[in-house]
């Protein structure tokens, strides 16, 4: 019996793609590992008394990578991607380190690479090429989804977290415990970003530099006027909770005006999405129901891929377009 050369090809590939998730997953960098153990004092620690309670717990003694692990490391966490991988990361809350997020960058490759040769599109080469290139880029997309929710559901309880905030500190309250009542009883994510400053501040970091922190894991314009007016009042005095209750009632008219926009560019933002991916779903739709008819447009090297290159370029382009079109700057 003779094997198809493609089939065999692909197997390997897949073979190959599956030693190159395990050597990733694998790698454990000191700052992944940093990352776990905040995270597993983010679940057990909630107040200052539980300061006392971790320093009777045994230490775990981590497991030291090879030397290939190592080399894996330094090619996949230490680069510039890395770090903003970590970063992307950290504002979606996702529990994953740098290197298990490449290694589900390459398993998603591989799994729309297979799923669309053998099951959606007949063995077409071409067309397993694309789905695995949309498959790389898959987790992105949903990390950045997740990061957008996350950040819209912060901005939008951060007036009343100011006002937590300012009542806290008219109780007599300092900075760090109304803090840590916004942490006990504020909503997610604001809670566990709260909760994640005042452990830092505990573990011995200083207060600019965890709020420092927290603007980079929330990248909100607000969260930085916040974050601003709180370091002035640390270093030139004032009273702090005046000072946020007149930010919180400037955050709100700016939620408001946001949400008005984005009502009135609701049409404009449907019309994106429906002109730029309607011809790609127009050409599936195609595809499925006479495959000889667009076969010849992927099939032709000479016509046909400059013609598909070309398309997806103009379509991309006018995405962009016309959502830069509609985020307005307020």
């Amino acid at each position: 019996m003779q094997i198809d050369p493609i089939i065999v090809i692909v197997v390997a590939v897949l073979l190959a793609g599956g030693v190159i998730v395990w050597g990733i997953v694998s790698v454990r960098t000191e700052k992944d590992i940093i990352e776990e153990r905040l995270s597993n004092y983010e679940k057990e620690a909630t107040s200052f008394l539980d300061l006392e309670e971790l320093k009777d717990e045994p230490q775990v003694q981590e497991k030291r990578p090879s030397i290939i692990q190592e080399r894996l490391d330094s090619l996949v966490s230490e680069r510039s991607f890395g770090k903003k991988w970590r970063q992307q990361l950290a504002r979606a809350d996702i529990k994953l380190t740098v290197s298990e997020y490449a290694a589900v960058h390459v398993f998603s490759m591989f799994a729309f690479f297979a799923i669309g040769y053998f099951v959606v599109f007949g063995q077409q080469i071409v067309m397993a090429i694309l789905a695995g290139f949309v498959g790389f880029f898959a987790p992105r997309i949903y990390v950045s989804r997740l990061t957008s929710t996350r950040l819209i559901r912060f901005e939008n309880q951060l007036p009343d977290t100011l006002g937590l905030w300012v009542n806290a500190l008219r109780s007599g309250y300092s900075v760090l415990q109304s803090m840590e009542a916004i942490a006990r009883d504020a909503p997610e994510p604001t809670a566990t970003e709260f909760k994640r400053v005042v452990q830092e501040v505990q573990l011995g970091i200083d207060m600019d530099d965890a709020l420092e922190h927290l603007v980079n894991r929330v990248e909100s314009e607000d969260l930085d006027l916040v974050v601003t007016a709180v370091n002035i009042q640390r270093e030139v005095g004032g009273n702090l909770a005046e000072i946020l209750d007149v930010i919180s009632h400037t955050i709100r008219e700016r939620i408001k005006l946001k949400g008005e926009i984005r009502v009135l560019t609701a049409q404009g933002r449907a019309t994106g999405y429906l002109i730029s991916f309607l011809p790609i779903v127009l050409a599936l739709f195609l595809y499925g129901i006479n495959p000889g008819y667009m076969g010849n447009l992927f099939e032709n090297r000479t016509c046909g891929w400059p013609m598909l290159g070309i398309g997806l370029a103009l379509i991309g382009i006018g995405f962009a377009v016309v959502q830069k079109i509609v985020d307005i700057d307020i």
